[in-house]
């Protein structure tokens, strides 16, 4: 919302229809925009369904394999592996 989201969503209002815009964040504050809820509302709405589309997706890579997990502060861990699977 600070780096301005709402003006966004404001300039994309007459493709709304659009399935790509039937997304986490812009879908909420289409709802706002039309006052079927208040932006307080739609915040919240955004945040919920961003941990809910973020489960989701865990969810998902735990199934595949050969997925590597690393914490972001892990970083010469990362660097590592990188470099290791550029020589492989």
């Amino acid at each position: 919302m600070e780096e301005g989201l709402l003006e966004e969503v404001k300039s994309l209002a007459a493709y709304k229809h659009l399935n790509s815009l039937n997304t986490v964040g812009y879908a909420e504050l289409f709802k706002n925009l039309e006052e079927e809820i208040t932006l307080e509302e739609a915040v919240e709405q955004i945040k919920q369904n961003t941990r809910r589309f973020a489960k989701r997706q865990i969810t998902w890579f735990k199934k595949l394999d050969g997925i590597n997990w690393f914490h972001p502060k892990e970083e010469k861990k990362i660097i590592s592996f990188i470099e290791k699977e550029m020589i492989e």
